[in-house]
């Protein structure tokens, strides 16, 4: 996302993995590195290290794909992107929701998050808008 965001729309971006072996992996597959800028490339466990360390000291635009079931205190990352988010910026969400998929395996049926996970997700924002893509719901979050 980065990468397409950087080359093909011309925005100053920063991908950020808390793997290593993830972001080495991300910075080699820029396009002629070393010849066209691309994107800054940092390992950053955005729940627990220093935003300070990130490249820029505020962001436009924040994504953060299937990724956020996973984070254990969702409350106290959300607080932490609303520190580094611009003015006017916006946080874009993509997760699944937890009982979408049609497979009858009860463990896949709790993959995703739930509605209390949602209602965290979505209050404290001036505007939150949405869309459905089959078991995935993404979410665009004003401050």
């Amino acid at each position: 996302m980065a990468r397409h965001l950087h080359h093909e729309l011309g925005y100053q971006t920063t991908g950020i993995d808390c793997s290593p072996s993830a972001v080495e992996l991300a910075a080699a597959h820029d396009i002629n590195p070393g010849v066209i800028p691309g994107p800054a490339w940092q390992c950053v466990d955005i729940t627990t290290d220093d935003v300070t360390v990130l490249a820029y000291p505020a962001y436009a635009l924040i994504t953060c794909r299937l990724v956020y079931r996973w984070i254990d205190d969702k409350a106290a990352f959300l607080d932490r992107i609303r520190r580094i988010l611009a003015p006017g910026g916006v946080l874009w969400v993509v997760t699944e929701i937890a009982g979408r998929r049609t497979a009858t395996n009860p463990a896949l049926q709790k993959l995703g998050i739930s509605p209390l996970d949602i209602e965290l997700l979505t209050t404290g924002w001036s505007c939150v808008r949405t869309a459905d893509l089959d078991v995935l719901r993404c979410y665009a979050l004003w401050p």
